[in-house]
């Protein structure tokens, strides 16, 4: 096994100056960083694979919650148990880099490859991987046609303000959640299955989850309340404690899970959609290990 490091970049971020400066000074004092930036479908695998055939095991993801879990699912793809990775956050939302508490400027993320990666836990979710949180129901839809534009005016704002426009709109998922001693059948709002805590911006669906604990935090928002308090419950919860909000949602910890849907329903897996009726999800427990803050709160 070699030190090298595998860069994976976004596209979008081939001309950031303020990341070249960092990979270059981190070079200069020695560490060896391979950079690859991606340009379409496939690319992300692809690097991935060559880096391993180059002999490197770590791999740092430099994009936002998307190129994070396109980096991971090629490296669970892999078969290999003993990679390590880096987050760079560069992206839009950056939720798991948020909740993790590791630094936007690029010069002081990288130097987190100077702390010892930590065995973190990932998820399988039928035939995918997520790190952070699978988000389904009326909140997914909400996040999904949240504009970049707003988004970048109004900050986790845009979520409520386009969750009220959508207000008449509102359609529950009706589910059938199944795991360890835990069960619950309904309609719901919105789904919530977090290795992380939070999605979409800064949505607080998961706030205790742990990532390298072996459970996945659940939270569930029934449709059986007040529509309006539902739709302020899942954007706009910066405004109210903690007690309250879990007050709302039906929360639980599993180490497996089974959700079945009688119509097709979409989880957004980190930005990622998979539609399906039955989704069987398992936390598989230190299958990588993660560059990540010493006092993270994430860690357990």
């Amino acid at each position: 096994m070699n030190n090298e490091h595998w860069l994976i970049l976004h596209g979008k971020q081939a001309s950031n100056e303020v990341l070249r400066r960092a990979v270059m000074a981190r070079r200069n004092a020695g560490t060896d960083i391979a950079v690859r930036v991606t340009w379409e479908a496939g690319d992300v695998e692809r690097y991935v694979n060559e880096g391993l055939d180059s002999g490197s095991r770590s791999f740092i993801a430099a994009g936002g919650d998307g190129t994070v879990r396109d980096v991971l699912n090629a490296m669970m793809n892999s078969g290999r148990n003993d990679l390590r990775l880096a987050i760079l956050p560069l992206g839009t939302a950056n939720d798991l880099a948020t909740a993790a508490g590791i630094p936007e400027p690029p010069e002081d993320a990288l130097n987190l490859l100077d702390q010892p990666a930590v065995p973190c836990d990932c998820v399988q979710i039928n035939d995918q991987y997520f790190l952070n949180m699978a988000t389904g129901g009326f909140g997914t839809e909400v996040t999904t046609q949240t504009s970049e534009d707003l988004k970048s005016l109004l900050g986790g704002a845009a979520y409520f303000l386009t969750g009220i426009s959508k207000f008449t709109e509102i359609q529950s998922a009706k589910g059938h959640f199944r795991g360890n001693d835990f069960e619950w059948e309904g309609e719901f709002l919105a789904a919530g299955l977090g290795n992380g805590r939070q999605a979409g911006g800064g949505q607080q669906l998961c706030p205790d989850a742990l990532i390298n604990d072996g459970l996945l935090d659940v939270a569930i928002l029934p449709a059986n309340m007040d529509l309006l308090a539902g739709v302020r419950e899942l954007f706009d919860s910066g405004g109210r404690n903690d007690t309250e909000q879990k007050g709302l949602f039906i929360r639980a910890r599993v180490n497996e899970l089974i959700v079945e849907t009688p119509s097709p329903m979409h989880f957004n897996l980190d930005g990622e959609p998979l539609k399906d009726t039955r989704f069987d999800i398992k936390v598989i427990q230190n299958r990588l290990a993660i560059h990540l803050p010493e006092k993270s709160p994430l860690l357990e």
